[in-house]
């Protein structure tokens, strides 16, 4: 919004002890989208059914999978599920088809007093029972181990307890007779939910869905136990209610290193710290008085890091990216009369009016009109499917200082016959791109060259000798300790490019 009307804009953000503040401005620094972000964690289905070897496994299966099957909707449509790696277990993937198709049944039966036995055997018995029948799939792994629904039941691992005091301890890891108390317990408590739902809506079954919610003890007390029991069953260490819920990530930018643990959990619960928050306000106070001023070159993106050897650190803003999809592309309407603008009066207009040489047209379909395809030019845009609310693109291919992509909406109008045919708002200008002049500063310490700077990363205390002529070999050093009362270091310059050698 702030880029499509011309304001600057202090973007900010905190997590946990970390924050930071940076000012956008169009045409001048580089916005949100003109970095690539981190997509998306994504799991081979396979590995999260079948060959779990960490909690997190678990914990994507209880949530997006044995959740979702018997409250939610259907595993096809979760997208934490990857298939495409999967493409080489088209029999697997045809048995874990059948089982979610079986679990679907189980759900029928929902609210009756053996529903919670029924799920039990069917994920935590039969499943694993076959699992375990294929024996190549365990010659390089511990097999798993089944659980009985009668003997986890009578056991007293879970010394009596209820399911929701269980709960409560959110920081405890559970034993599995704790978790089947609060398996059993949330289970029957979402069933409820879920019934009174459909009775209240006069709703059929498939109808009414619950959804996960970090923040809803219910589900989150029936995906822990779940996550934690399916550990169990494959030798892997349960985690408490408490880690499940929480998520050790942070907001990737490169002075934000990744925390132990990166990948999400049940929640996404990031600590919110008042002091990081205040901190960060008072920073973006601070950025938003030298943009007030106009005193854009001493605007600086700031960070805070609580690891680092200085809690706030800077660094001058970047220049846009003149290939980013929201800030490298210039957006306004061109209005045009259907009765008689054809494709050579926009053609005309870019060259009179915005000095456009070398360009081309493109739309949806495909490309309109370049230097090497005129033969549209005579063609009405209603013939060319451009019609009202559609969008043409400019592209400018001058080499030298091109202009941005400009993205034009159309809107169709009669204009009297002593106007063009086609037009533009009045004082409407196409900004070129900016040029990124990276500096490639080679520097030799100790005869090596070091690796470019890093984005992002500060070198502080560093001083560096100025790179010798070019063609020139590097000076070779050694450092000598001399027959003294000090203990000092002589440096031999060595320009022969061999050995130094020191007579005694």
């Amino acid at each position: 919004m702030c880029l499509a009307a011309g304001v600057p804009l202090i973007e900010s953000g905190t997590t946990g002890f970390n924050g930071q503040v940076q000012p956008i401005l169009k045409g001048k620094s580089e916005c949100y989208d003109c970095s690539i972000k981190e997509t998306p964690k994504s799991f081979p289905v396979c590995t999260i059914r079948s060959t779990p070897s960490q909690p997190i496994h678990c914990i994507v299966w209880a949530k997006s999978y044995l959740f979702t099957e018997i409250f939610g909707t259907s595993e096809d449509e979760v997208p934490l599920f990857d298939h495409s790696e999967d493409s080489e277990n088209a029999a697997e993937i045809e048995n874990l088809r059948k089982e979610a198709s079986a679990l679907n049944q189980i759900r029928q039966s929902m609210g009756s007093d053996d529903f919670p036995r029924k799920i039990f055997e069917k994920v935590f018995t039969d499943d694993i029972n076959r699992l375990r029948s294929m024996e190549d799939m365990w010659k390089t792994r511990a097999p798993p181990t089944a659980l009985d629904f009668d003997t986890v039941s009578t056991s007293n691992a879970s010394d009596g307890e209820i399911g929701s005091s269980v709960a409560k301890r959110g920081q405890d890891i559970w034993n599995l007779g704790q978790n089947f108390t609060v398996f059993c317990d949330s289970l029957r408590r979402l069933s409820q939910r879920l019934q009174e739902a459909q009775a209240k809506n006069g709703m059929e079954a498939s109808a009414a869905v619950l959804a996960f919610d970090k923040d809803d003890d219910d589900a989150l007390d029936f995906v822990a136990a779940s996550a934690n029991m399916r550990s169990i069953v494959f030798g892997i260490d349960p985690k408490s209610k408490f880690d499940i819920k929480r998520t050790n990530t942070c907001i990737p930018s490169s002075h934000c290193e990744k925390l132990i643990g990166s990948a999400e959990m049940a929640g996404n619960i990031i600590p919110a710290i008042a002091t990081t928050n205040a901190m960060t306000a008072g920073l973006c106070v601070l950025q938003a008085f030298k943009v007030m001023r106009e005193d854009v070159k001493k605007a600086k993106m700031v960070f805070l890091e609580r690891s680092g050897a200085r809690v706030i650190n800077s660094e001058s803003l970047r220049p846009p990216n003149p290939k980013c999809p929201v800030c490298g592309v210039l957006q306004s309407r061109l209005v045009v009369d259907p009765s008689r603008a054809v494709l050579n009066d926009l053609v005309s207009t870019l060259q009179s009016d915005l000095g456009y040489s070398e360009f081309s047209i493109n739309n949806e379909v495909g490309t309109l009109y370049d230097p090497d395809l005129d033969d549209n030019l005579s063609k009405k845009f209603s013939d060319l499917g451009v019609k009202a609310d559609s969008f043409l693109t400019v592209v400018d291919d001058d080499e030298n200082n091109p202009r941005v992509n400009l993205s034009l909406s159309i809107s169709q109008k009669s204009l009297p016959d002593t106007e063009r045919p086609v037009s533009l708002p009045s004082g409407f200008e196409v900004p070129r791109k900016p040029t990124i002049e990276a500096e490639q500063i080679q520097q030799k310490v100790n005869g090596a060259m070091s690796p470019p700077a890093i984005p992002g990363k500060r070198k502080r205390g560093l001083s560096l000798e100025e790179p010798g002529i070019e063609g020139q070999l590097p000076v070779k050093r050694g450092k000598v300790q001399l027959d003294s009362q000090e203990d000092d270091l002589v440096v031999v310059e060595d320009s022969s490019n061999g050995a130094i050698v020191i007579d005694d």
